[in-house]
This record gives C-alpha cells, sequence and structure tokens, in this order.
C-alpha cells in the first residue's frame, strides 16, 4: 500500500485549496457562486438519500395561524407584520435532525421548527432550529458534518468516533454542542420548547431603511425536557411519542402556541459588535439587543394526510417577501441554495404547486414543464419573457435593497476565533445538579470513542469555555486536562 498523502479533489479529480472556507466577495460576504467545490459537495450532499430527506426526515406537522400583536411596520413593509391583529394562515413541520424516518422522537438531537407562513405576497419560510445557534457556521463543512451523524459506511452503525473527530477539530462546534447535551437536549415534547430563526436576517422598511434581526419563538406551555432514562425508555416502547402527543393536543382541543419575538440590530452595529453578528454558532446578548414582541402563533389543525401534507412539505431559507431579506451569513446563504434543490430533487421540479406548498397568492411566471405537472401548465400563455403578449413583468419597487460588498474574492474564515466564551457562559449559568448532568451526559457520550486524541482534544476545548467544566468531564473519562490547554 503506497505512503503517499492523499490530497483531496473534487470529483472530476482536480485537487481543493479550501475544504472549510468558502469563497465570498471580500471578507464577510456573500457567498460566490463561482465556488464550484461549494455548489458540488451540496448538491451530491441533497442527492444522497432518496426518497427521504437527507436531514430532518422524520416529522410531525400541523396547520395554525400567526397573528401580529406589536406594531413593527418601522422595521420592515412584510404586509403580514404590517399592523396589530392581522392573522395569516400557517404551517409548521417539527423534525430530528440525524434520524431516519422511522426513528425515535426522544434522542438527543435538535429539533428543525420550519414554519412556512401563506402571506398575501407569497409564501414565507422561516427555517430553523429548536437551538439559538449551530454547530458550523460555513456551508462548505455541512455535508462533512452531517455524514459524521449519519452511519459509518463499513459498519453501518452510528459512529461516535467520527462525530467526536469532527466536533474536536471544529471547535465553534462547543456552543452548540453543549446545548444539545444539557437538559434541553431532549425536549419532553415537541409543544414545550423554544423555536429560533437562528440566522441573522435583514428587515427592511418602506422607506428603503434596514435592520438585522433574529427571531425567537418562546413556547407559551413552558420549557420541559426528560429525562435521559426516560427518553430511552420511551425510544424503545413509543417511537412516535412526540408525533402522538402533538396530535393528541390539537385533537383535543389544547392548542400549542407561541410567542415570536425579535431581536433588532441597527445596520451600522454590524461593523462594530465585539464579534461578527452573522456568525451562526454565537447569540447576540439580549441585554444589547433585548427581545421586542411581534405576535403569536397557535396550532389548530391536525393534518389530515401525513404523506401529503408532512412528508410533501418544502421549507427554503430562500422563501422571502418584500421586507425580509438574507444577510451575509455564510451559513444561510449555503441553504438559500441546498435547500430548494433537495425539494427539486426529492419531490420534484414542481413541489411548489402542491397544495401544502402552494402560495395562496396567484403564481405568475413562466416555469413550464418537468415531472409531474398537474396544473394547467401555463395553458396557452406565452412562455418567455421579455415579450409582447402582456405576460407578467418584474416589479422594480420589490428588488433587495442594495448593498456594499468590499474585499477580494477569497475562502475566507470569519474573524472571530472566540469559540469558548460563549459556552463557557452557558456553563457558569446552570445551577449545581444542571452541570452535574451536562457533564455526565458529555461523559456517557464519549466514552466509548476509541482514540484518547480525540477525547484529549475536546477536553481542551471544554477546558477552554470552562476549568471546571474540562476538568470534571477529564475525570469522568479517566483522563487528564492537557498542558496546552491550560
Amino acid at each position: 500500500m503506497s505512503n503517499e498523502k492523499k490530497y483531496l479533489t473534487t470529483a472530476s479529480g482536480a485537487p481543493v485549496g479550501d475544504n472549510q472556507n468558502s469563497i465570498t466577495a471580500g471578507h464577510r460576504g456573500p457567498t460566490l457562486i463561482q465556488d464550484v467545490h461549494l455548489l458540488e459537495k451540496l448538491a451530491h450532499f441533497n442527492r444522497e438519500r432518496i426518497p427521504e430527506r437527507v436531514v430532518h426526515a422524520k416529522g410531525a406537522g400541523a396547520h395554525g395561524y400567526f397573528k401580529v400583536t406589536n406594531d413593527l411596520s418601522k422595521y420592515t413593509k412584510a404586509d403580514f407584520l404590517s399592523e396589530v391583529g392581522k392573522t395569516t394562515p400557517m404551517f409548521i413541520r417539527f423534525s430530528t435532525v440525524a434520524g431516519e424516518l422511522g426513528s425515535a422522537d426522544t434522542v438527543r438531537d435538535p429539533r428543525g421548527f420550519a414554519v412556512k407562513f401563506y402571506t398575501e405576497e407569497g409564501n414565507y419560510d422561516l427555517v430553523g432550529n429548536n437551538t439559538p445557534v449551530f454547530f458550523i457556521r460555513d456551508a462548505i463543512k455541512f455535508p462533512d458534518f452531517i455524514h459524521t451523524q449519519k452511519r459509518n459506511p463499513k459498519t453501518h452503525r452510528k459512529d461516535v468516533n467520527a462525530i467526536w473527530d469532527f466536533w474536536s477539530l471544529s471547535p465553534e462546534s462547543l456552543h452548540q454542542i453543549t446545548i444539545l447535551h444539557s437538559d434541553r437536549g431532549i425536549p419532553a415534547t415537541l409543544r414545550h420548547m423554544n423555536g429560533y430563526g437562528s440566522h441573522t436576517f435583514k428587515w427592511v422598511n418602506a422607506n428603503g431603511e434596514s435592520v438585522f434581526v433574529k427571531y425567537h419563538f418562546k413556547t407559551v406551555q413552558g420549557i420541559k425536557n426528560l429525562d435521559v432514562d426516560l427518553a430511552a425508555k420511551l425510544a424503545g416502547e413509543n417511537a412516535d411519542y412526540h408525533l402522538e402527543d402533538l396530535y393528541n393536543s390539537i385533537e383535543n382541543g389544547d392548542y400549542p402556541e407561541w410567542k415570536l419575538s425579535v431581536q433588532i440590530m441597527p445596520e451600522e452595529d454590524a461593523n462594530t459588535y465585539r464579534f461578527d453578528p452573522f456568525d451562526v454558532t454565537k447569540v447576540w446578548s439580549q441585554k444589547d439587543y433585548p427581545l421586542i414582541e411581534v405576535g403569536r402563533m397557535v396550532l389548530d389543525r391536525n393534518p389530515e394526510n401525513y404523506f401529503a401534507e408532512v412528508e410533501q412539505a418544502a421549507f427554503s431559507p430562500g422563501h422571502f417577501v418584500p421586507g425580509i431579506e438574507a444577510s451575509p451569513d455564510k451559513m444561510l446563504q449555503g441553504r438559500l441554495f441546498a435547500y430548494s434543490d433537495a425539494h427539486r430533487y426529492r419531490v420534484g421540479a414542481n413541489h411548489e404547486a402542491l397544495p401544502i406548498n402552494r402560495a395562496k397568492t396567484e403564481v405568475n411566471n413562466y416555469q413550464r414543464d418537468g415531472a409531474m405537472r398537474f396544473d394547467g401548465n401555463g395553458g396557452s400563455s406565452v412562455n418567455y419573457e421579455p415579450n409582447s403578449f402582456d405576460g407578467p413583468k418584474e416589479t422594480p419597487e420589490n428588488n433587495i435593497k442594495p448593498f456594499e460588498v468590499t474585499g477580494f474574492a477569497d475562502s475566507v474564515a470569519y474573524d472571530s476565533e472566540d469559540h469558548y466564551t460563549q459556552p463557557g457562559d452557558l456553563f457558569r449559568l446552570m445551577n449545581a445538579d444542571e452541570r452535574t448532568r451536562l457533564i455526565q451526559n458529555f461523559v456517557d457520550h464519549m466514552q466509548d470513542v476509541e482514540k484518547d486524541e480525540i477525547k484529549l482534544r475536546q477536553i481542551s476545548h471544554f477546558y477552554k469555555a470552562d476549568p471546571e467544566l474540562g476538568t470534571r468531564i477529564a475525570e469522568g473519562l479517566g483522563l487528564s486536562v492537557p498542558e496546552t490547554a491550560k
């Protein structure tokens, strides 16, 4: 066997210069479509499983409505947020991330929190999780990350070595894995957890003024979590425990409710804040940007057919309405492409026309044909533009707000390499019992990792976040904190 070191290549055999940072316009971005390595990774990743979702395969859904309770029209011209009392129909899909379609509900895993608002200006999808941060901050790492959460290609079993090898080599994951291994890592029900947009988004008002926002859905039912032993018991006895609970609560008239609030950051603060506000591995301090109430979301109707409504529901962070736009968040930028691409592959080119995904407004475009086209396919109307036959035309007033980009196109990382302050702060906010459970969860998850090298590398990250955290996890694993971490 040759000892020659292998180098990473594209599918066409070209060497890859940077597999950690996507190519952006300037240091902050946005991401450039010329990054063919990023596009190849995301496009191939979206086609790795058929027919279920690559991630978020197991889910539950419900219909409901969103009602505005606070006038924030000075920040956004989005019509569905335009006046107090305005009500918009919506559909939500909750999900686990890593498991397959038949996996258990009560595993330790983030929960997807995807909301589709059927607004009068088209569908707006807010596709988040039950955590305010994520494991990585650049979409170019997403396929690699999810591979570690799936099955080993040789054993076809979940692989704790791959999980912790990746996390220990990606210290930006520390904040998310601390949340994941805390009490909130296993919600008691889907009704008793918060939801977050996680990413930073841009709001634009009628005067063309913009701010950056983060979304927080706070459960009115209160936060409740499961003990690890009870969660394991339920996984064996009722793998659909969360689906059952959500369905029964709605069927019995006990309608779940969440209050939506946002943090609002003036646009100019983005260049002076103490860390990059577009880094999805970090939260904004609520002391700096307090929560402002927007409205409430109520779920009051179960699906009539799971496949037609929950399984075929297709959400994309790229589904915006006027007044809401993307930010330079690199993880978000990748998702703008990847989600709709996944649906085109998984459900089909015409997935937007399915009843669960169809906009309540009239859809007018020049997209025709494709597999399973089941509507009039545009009839005899013209199928190109520009044209002289009164076809639908663009509306310049709905262009995005222009934003400045500077710098050289390059593969660059975020400025901040401080992956430790926020997870350390989170640990120090916990009481003694919560700390003990967190540490035991980490120890239990890491104890079967075969290489001490991986354990010690991760222990160093824990120690840098908080010496007590690192020391107690090391002791639980029968190891010592590396001197290099102190």
